[in-house]
């Protein structure tokens, strides 16, 4: 059956249709069909790239609510794909909560679970000011979603390393958290994306992100230069290694 990959997060910005794109690379380099959906109401990110398979998707008549009849729509695209495939499913910040509350009412996940699909929440976590902002939000699925695998994606491209500073000791990174001991036996896996050179690597995943590009699609494209193209190829090895190291 399907595996069904479901990113949740509260805070805005911090590279979940990223995240939801390098599943859909991951997986196509893997010859794994895999069907995007974006149901982001507010930025629609994922939707905008030509190279996946991306269906936008409506939850409700406003940003901040969930339609339960949308979401059976959703459902049925999710229930009718073909075995072994998977599903990626993008959600924005403003639905973060009313989805949360439809998944936990509905009773959604185990009836897909009980159907033989495979579940798995995505979460992802950023330093700096948002750090605890992003923690909550994790915090938040595991106590609303239990039993559910979670991967958590420790994002340190942009915002730098995901650790709190501390008084005379040792910074604390997410595995010297309360939140990673006392919910170790519901992590999936740890996908960490190590911090770049903004300046050189960081700039060349800008530029290919806000033009909606692969990594495929960018290395071929003549608006990157030879250098570029090199770095790119670079870190989308790197990437995929970790991804697979994560048993994605």
């Amino acid at each position: 059956m399907a595996l069904i990959n479901i990113t949740l997060q509260g805070k805005g910005g911090v590279g979940k249709s990223f995240i939801n794109s390098l599943l859909m690379q991951y997986y196509a380099k893997r010859q794994i069909e895999a069907q995007g959906f974006d149901t982001d109401p507010v930025n629609q990110t994922l939707a905008g790239y030509k190279a996946f398979p991306v269906k936008a998707v409506k939850l409700g008549h406003r940003d901040d609510e969930i339609n339960p009849r949308y979401f059976d729509y959703l459902i049925e695209d999710i229930v009718a794909l073909p075995e072994n495939a998977a599903a990626n499913i993008d959600n924005g910040a403003s639905t973060f909560l009313p989805l949360l509350s439809y998944l936990l009412e509905s009773q959604v996940l185990t009836m897909l679970r009980e159907a033989g699909h495979e579940v798995r929440l995505h979460c992802v976590l950023v330093g700096g000011q948002a750090l605890d902002d992003t923690l909550r939000g994790l915090a938040e699925v595991l106590v609303h979603l239990p039993d559910v695998p979670v991967v958590v994606w420790i994002n340190e491209f942009v915002y730098g390393r995901v650790e709190r500073n501390r008084p005379s000791m040792e910074p604390e990174g997410f595995e010297q958290t309360a939140l990673f001991k006392k919910n170790k036996d519901r992590y999936h896996s740890l996908v960490r994306l190590p911090e770049l050179r903004q300046s050189t690597y960081g700039f060349d995943i800008k530029q290919m992100t806000q033009a909606r590009l692969s990594f495929e699609e960018a290395i071929a494209s003549p608006d990157f230069k030879i250098m570029q193209k090199q770095r790119l190829k670079t870190t989308w090895g790197t990437l995929f290694t970790i991804m697979e190291e994560a048993m994605l």
